[in-house]
């Protein structure tokens, strides 16, 4: 494992492309256009991408590989596997413009299978690719500080961290090819069980009749404390719901999670029982609610009686 996080400007010159325009490529790509590096972005609407060159500056491709074309790095963050491969493969894609020897970063959650699948692919074209998911919501992507997790070669790992540290705080080698999709999975198996415990523990003391905001107050400071307590505790206690990470979004995750313990033999219970509360959730209407929704169930259950 290699971990970097001292910021670097030695790559201040560089031209990069960045795929995706959403609620986190937006300001990621925008990171770097403010480190100063020569940014094209793409995005499937392409009046996204013109929004942003007309805030940052750069400029805007028709297509991947019009972005990729002269580019010594590339990025992509969007949605699902196929949506990784529709700007990666044929004859537009981001790999028919590179040239041999450049690096494609995937910050995509997604499947370990397809990072090992593109990974073979782009070998086979003289590129390098790095599965690189992300940890810390738009949050994180608008303040720069990014949790980064890499699969791929050592030295290629070392070749791009000094540009993923702009808007990455942690950027660390997990292993090879699927390495870091697999630590995303790590990730989101423990978030799924803290915000049903805390969801649980809230509506418990809420139902005992107690001050919850005193409560997670004073157990915020003991053993019981975590970021979704830090971060979300409050929020959960108001009924607020309508930002942060979707519903949608977390079952894609969980899914990937659970193929992946089907396939390695991994016992998930606690993550598929989770899986079916945000099913819940999205039957209920919360589809585009914040993970923490999970205590808005339980109120409707506890209404419903």
């Amino acid at each position: 494992m290699s971990d970097s996080t001292t910021p670097s400007s030695g790559d201040a010159s560089r031209r990069v492309a960045f795929l995706g325009l959403g609620v986190m490529g937006y300001p990621m790509a925008g990171h770097l256009a403010s480190a100063g590096l020569d940014v094209t972005v793409y995005n499937r609407t392409f009046a996204k991408a013109e929004a942003w060159v007309a805030e940052h500056g750069g400029r805007a491709a028709r297509t991947p590989r019009e972005a990729a074309d002269g580019a010594e790095l590339v990025m992509a963050c969007v949605g699902n596997d196929d949506d990784l491969r529709s700007v990666t493969l044929g004859e537009q894609g981001a790999f028919a413009g590179m040239a041999k020897g450049t690096v494609f970063v995937d910050h995509t959650t997604a499947s370990a299978n397809v990072a090992r699948e593109l990974a073979a692919v782009a070998s086979g074209h003289g590129l390098q690719f790095v599965d690189a998911p992300v940890s810390g919501g738009q949050a994180g992507a608008q303040k720069g500080t990014l949790t980064i997790m890499c699969g791929g070669e050592a030295k290629t790992f070392e070749a791009v961290a000094p540009t993923l540290k702009h808007y990455g705080a942690a950027v660390t080698l997990i292993g090879p090819a699927g390495a870091g999709q697999l630590a995303k999975m790590v990730n989101q198996i423990c978030i799924a069980g803290l915000v049903q415990g805390l969801s649980e523990a809230i509506n418990f003391g809420e139902t005992a009749g107690l001050d919850m905001p005193l409560v997670l107050d004073v157990i915020g400071k003991g053993a019981a404390a975590s970021w979704q307590m830090d971060n979300r505790g409050k929020t959960m206690i108001d009924g607020k719901f309508d930002y942060g990470f979707a519903v949608d979004w977390m079952r894609k995750d969980l899914g990937f999670c659970l193929d992946e313990a089907r396939r390695n033999g991994a016992a998930l219970p606690v993550t598929a029982l989770v899986d079916q509360f945000y099913g819940d959730v999205q039957n209920l209407g919360g589809n585009r609610y914040d993970t923490s929704s999970l205590i808005w169930r339980l109120r409707q259950l506890k209404a419903a009686k």
